[in-house]
């Protein structure tokens, strides 16, 4: 399936990783899975069928001071580099420029024309089996 223009993954940003995932666990039965992020800290996924439900980790750094909790949803595109070509042009800035995070995709945070924030990404291939 073309994921292109899709709604593909969302992601808790806490102070508080424990007291989140007691919640969604005591409310949505979620379980959750350890996985070291590149950068230190843990990214605790939500392991789902075919794919991981959600992800979630804890915000730390200058970045964060004025934000509270909140989900970041990510839109899947085919070509970061050129939709993000495309988004400037239409108004947009950028929250965070492209990275690439191994395994998972090439990710930039854009903030569209009336200042919402979104995440867009070109997702890695899966792995071959």
């Amino acid at each position: 399936m073309d994921m292109h223009g899709r709604f593909y993954w969302n992601e808790l940003v806490t102070r508080d990783v424990e007291q989140a995932k007691a919640f969604y666990h005591d409310t949505l039965g979620w379980e959750f899975e350890a996985m070291p992020m590149e950068s230190g800290g843990t990214y605790w996924l939500v392991p789902g069928d075919p794919m991981p439900i959600c992800g979630m980790f804890e915000m730390s750094g200058i970045e964060y001071d004025a934000a509270g909790d909140h989900w970041v949803a990510y839109i899947a595109v085919d070509d970061i580099d050129a939709r993000i070509d495309l988004a400037k042009k239409g108004g947009a800035t950028l929250a965070q420029e492209p990275f690439d995070v191994p395994g998972i995709g090439r990710i930039a945070m854009v903030r569209e024309p009336g200042g919402a924030l979104i995440g867009w990404m070109t997702p890695s291939p899966p792995p071959q089996e």
